[in-house]
């Protein structure tokens, strides 16, 4: 009897032994306007970083978001909450807000103030509704765990870091300084203004990529650096500063490094996925990522480090491109939709200013109007949405009762577009183009909720995670339940993802 006991408490121990280690730092990355194309199409020119991922990491072929708009806000507030925007309330990069009767951003917040440049309105991540795994890993251990998000755009510093993150820091162009907000600390800590003080942007003056060449002007300088390649530089040089100076992964509990490389976006828009810039953009991410993670090997040491990357969202081809492959797609007259939804709203109901917003697919009524009118608002929306539907080339129209009620098409794109759907939020109508077709009147834009926008990758590589290529159909909503799984905390309260145990080591 008693060596049977003994051997089922080695057995145990045993157990115990091989289940991996939790890691001492995660690293989770973000490449705006990355799709999952990229990584098949410009393999060859991959020899650092993203060969690293693609070689040692879980590579899922086949994720896709499941919301719409797929914008930076959205897919940032995603990444590691892992809740659509029904559920984080963030449901895009800004939206008419009736309450305050103006546009918002995803992150403006009128209560804090900027620190580090030279002041004005800051941000913060009180718009977001849910937790994160930061969250959740500070809640769990009191605190202790650092929780540092770093970006070029304040949106995408803030919202993968969450509510409880000991800073978030993004690129100002007026200063050229790296700037948080007083929703952190009163000022910025030492580091980052000895960082700023070291003038980091103006070492690209006349730096030259693919015959582009950076202004002299400091101000010219600081606004071009975001589209190109010294952009993402600064990022990365500015994470491995508050590595060090954090001590990110030497403490007894998991910190996180949230670092989102926006350049990508910036070059993306300017001239569409198909251009020479976006290639060159791609091979220097590589690198980029490659002198980061060997800035981490010497710091923690990899084997300690869970890394996880994705995209924000993808992006539709230029439609004069697509038109030389005989391919849909094209641009609708500037300002169609507010137009004829105007013009159908007056024809009906009498002069007035009708539409409060200035997006051309969330459309925002004037409901101080329509009551005053003693109107009935379904029926207004209607109203707008069949002259919309008019419109040559616009493939879905969602009333905002439609979404509320669930009576719409039961299909991937309805799912998609009712995933970004929060009543207090969300427009009186809710506008799709056909495919490859965009609003904007130059470059390449996203958005929709077609696969060229939604199509993404995952990777996640270190500890415990058996590398290969993963074939099945998963979404971004996945990531973060998978990491608190691993890290053994609490779920992210709006989590709408499961955890992808298939590439856990046995």
């Amino acid at each position: 009897m008693q060596r049977k006991v003994l051997l089922c408490v080695l057995a145990a121990a045993s157990l115990v032994a091989a289940a991996p280690k939790k890691p001492k730092l995660v690293v989770a990355i973000v490449v705006d306007q990355f799709r999952y194309d990229y990584l098949t199409r410009f393999r060859s020119d991959y020899k650092a970083g993203l060969d690293r991922l693609l070689t040692h990491g879980a590579v899922f072929t086949n994720a896709n978001y499941e919301h719409f708009p797929t914008v930076t806000a959205v897919g940032h507030s995603t990444f590691l909450s892992g809740a659509t925007p029904a559920l984080s309330g963030i449901i895009g990069n800004d939206w008419y807000d009736r309450q305050e009767g103006r546009e918002v951003t995803s992150v403006s917040d009128s209560k804090t103030q900027l620190v580090g440049g030279r002041g004005g309105a800051g941000s913060s991540p009180d718009r977001m509704l849910v937790s994160t795994i930061g969250d959740e890993l500070k809640i769990a251990d009191q605190g202790r765990s650092k929780v540092i998000g770093i970006s070029l755009k304040d949106r995408s510093a803030i919202l993968p870091a969450g509510h409880m993150a000991n800073g978030a820091y993004w690129f100002d162009n007026a200063t050229g300084n790296f700037v948080s907000s007083t929703f952190y600390f009163a000022d910025v800590p030492p580091w980052v203004k000895a960082f700023n003080d070291s003038r980091p942007a103006a070492h690209y003056a006349g730096a030259i990529w693919l015959g582009h060449t950076m202004p002299a002007d400091p101000k010219q300088l600081n606004a071009a650096l975001a589209a190109s390649p010294f952009g993402n530089e600064l990022v990365e040089a500015f994470a491995e500063r508050a590595l060090e100076a954090e001590d990110l992964g030497k403490h007894d509990f998991t910190d996180v490094l949230a670092v989102s490389f926006s350049s990508n976006d910036y070059v993306g828009h300017e001239v569409g996925p198909d251009a020479a810039e976006v290639r060159e953009m791609s091979e220097r991410t590589d690198q980029v990522l490659g002198r980061l993670f060997e800035t981490v090997e010497r710091a923690v040491g990899l084997d300690n480090v869970l890394v996880v990357l994705t995209a924000d969202h993808g992006v539709a081809p230029l439609p004069e491109v697509n038109a030389t492959r005989r391919m849909p797609g094209g641009r609708p007259p500037a300002g169609i939709v507010n137009k004829t939804a105007q013009e159908a709203l007056v024809q009906k109901y009498g002069d007035g200013k009708w539409i409060v917003s200035s997006s051309e697919h969330s459309l925002y009524f004037n409901r101080t109007l329509i009551a005053e009118r003693k109107l009935d608002r379904a029926e207004v929306n209607r109203t707008a949405a069949e002259a919309i539907r008019g419109i040559p080339h616009v493939f879905r129209v969602y009333t905002f009762e439609q979404l509320m009620n669930g009576a719409v098409t039961a299909d991937a794109i309805s799912r998609r577009v009712t995933n970004g759907f929060y009543a207090s939020r969300s427009g009186d109508v809710e506008i799709l183009l056909e495919p490859y077709w965009i609003f904007t009147q130059r470059g390449a834009t996203h958005g929709t909720a077609f696969d060229y926008d939604t199509h993404v990758p995952v990777i996640f590589m270190g500890p415990g995670i058996r590398s290969g290529r993963y074939y099945g159909s998963i979404t971004p909503n996945d990531i973060a339940p998978t990491l608190a799984t691993m890290l053994d905390v609490e779920t992210p309260s709006g989590s709408a993802g499961r955890v992808l145990s298939e590439m856990f080591a046995e």
